[in-house]
């Protein structure tokens, strides 16, 4: 198991989940037109990948720039889907 997290696997997964989660989100508001659209979605789903790309970067031993960029980023997406919902 610490193989697992240690080769960035565990963050790996988390990004794989994050896809197949938008793929969902995508299809089955175009099938049935009910749901949050992909649009909607878009900058959550972009916070949590900057966040699963960040955790990445720190279990493999990556530099800290390679740590920090990927939270700025998320950062970035978490204040774009803040004010996306403050508007509606």
């Amino acid at each position: 198991m610490a193989e697992f997290f240690a080769s960035g696997l565990a963050a790996d997964l988390i990004l794989l989940t994050l896809v197949l989660e938008a793929v969902a989100i995508w299809w089955w508001h175009r099938h049935s037109g009910r749901g949050l659209s992909l649009r909607d979605v878009f900058p959550f789903l972009l916070a949590g990948a900057a966040f699963a790309l960040s955790l990445r970067a720190a279990l493999t031993g990556a530099g800290w720039p390679l740590v920090a960029l990927p939270l700025m980023g998320a950062l970035g997406a978490h204040l774009w889907d803040l004010a996306s919902r403050w508007r509606r």
